[in-house]
């Protein structure tokens, strides 16, 4: 089982980040034809975007070439609980004499199963008051957190990825079709709380925080409605303290493929070469944030107002917008046709 975190160091950035995805780990083992070199974290791979490294790059000079690991009947499990207790490890290698890993001991090998997510009182609010223009002529009848996606609707699932995660306290904008959706709620008598408000005139992504200002008194979360992540949202609300921001927004790394060959030109003007369907790699704006109640001063009353504006003003003033990447799997965008029936086929 083990053989599954292993990877070379030659293997891309995108395809640690995809292995990571599919296992559901933060840690992966570089080892070269099965001999060990070192472990790559999902910080790592942050790190290493954050800095500029293309999502094609090599995981050879990102990963932590001085990982710690321990030999074959060499080591005592309580002194590995010690360890991991210290260092927060996600796992460690276990290697022969010849340095080729044979095994791994992870967290749950050592500690009881951990409990399920705690309750966290964060709040979270879901901008819902949209009109969906780009998802029509659903929307023309419903909605958009009410469009269906295969056995529930859009804002269940997006409301399962928070309560799985422990949060219970969701504040939902509305406006187009308001009505609609309230009544939704009403019979669905969910286990957490729900508090609508109610927008008189479309204000924008982040215009209607403004009603919010005397609830929202600790740090918050702030969510499109036509999109879904998987991450451990307890890692973004560590980067979001540690790094000192006002502001943290969620990227994902996407790598667009031009389906032409560009041409590349000389300085006078003739043909250099051409590029055959060159690829560009960005972080996309996922459509999660997290955000201070500071920053709500910012935010003018009854006016259209985003939260790209906000984002600005809070730079102005000095303060910090963070940018936590994650992988390009684990965000689901239902904003347009094309991505609603991918959404489909992914979440089926």
């Amino acid at each position: 089982m083990y053989k599954k975190f292993l990877i070379p160091e030659d293997s891309s950035l995108e395809a640690a980040l995809k292995r990571m995805s599919k296992l559901g780990q933060k840690c992966l083992i570089i080892a070269n034809e099965g001999k060990f070199i070192g472990t790559l974290s999902d910080g790592d791979a942050r790190k290493a975007l954050l800095l500029g490294r293309s999502i094609d790059s090599p995981v050879k000079g990102i990963f932590n070439e001085n990982a710690f690991s321990v030999f074959e009947d060499e080591y005592e499990k309580e002194d590995l609980k010690k360890v991991f207790l210290k260092c927060r490890y996600d796992l460690i290698p276990v290697l022969n004499k010849k340095n080729i890993v044979t095994g791994i001991v992870e967290w749950k090998d050592l500690f009881q199963p951990q409990s399920p997510s705690p309750k966290r009182d964060m709040p979270v609010v879901i901008m819902a008051g949209g009109e969906g223009t780009r998802l029509k002529p659903f929307t023309n009848i419903l909605p958009k957190p009410l469009i269906p996606l295969n056995d529930k609707t859009v804002i269940e699932k997006i409301l399962d990825s928070f309560t799985d995660n422990g949060f219970y306290n969701f504040f939902l904008t509305v406006n187009f079709k308001g009505k609609i959706l309230k009544a939704f709620f009403e019979e669905l008598e969910p286990d957490y709380s729900i508090s609508f408000v109610e927008e008189k005139i479309p204000l924008g992504t982040a215009g209607s925080l403004h009603m919010l200002k005397e609830e929202l008194k600790s740090t918050f979360l702030l969510t499109n409605c036509d999109v879904i992540l998987d991450l451990d949202h307890g890692d973004l609300i560590d980067f979001h303290i540690k790094n000192n921001c006002e502001i943290t927004l969620v990227a994902s790394a996407k790598k667009l493929i031009i389906p032409y060959g560009a041409c590349e030109i000389d300085e006078q003007g003739f043909l250099n070469k051409i590029m055959e369907k060159p690829s560009l790699d960005y972080l996309i704006n996922a459509g999660l944030y997290i955000v201070e109640p500071s920053a709500l001063k910012e935010i003018p009353h009854g006016e259209l107002f985003h939260i790209t504006d906000l984002m600005e003003k809070v730079k102005s003033k000095g303060k910090r917008v963070g940018v936590f990447p994650i992988e390009s799997g684990s965000w689901v965008d239902i904003g347009q046709w094309e991505e609603y029936r991918s959404a489909l086929r992914k979440l089926s």
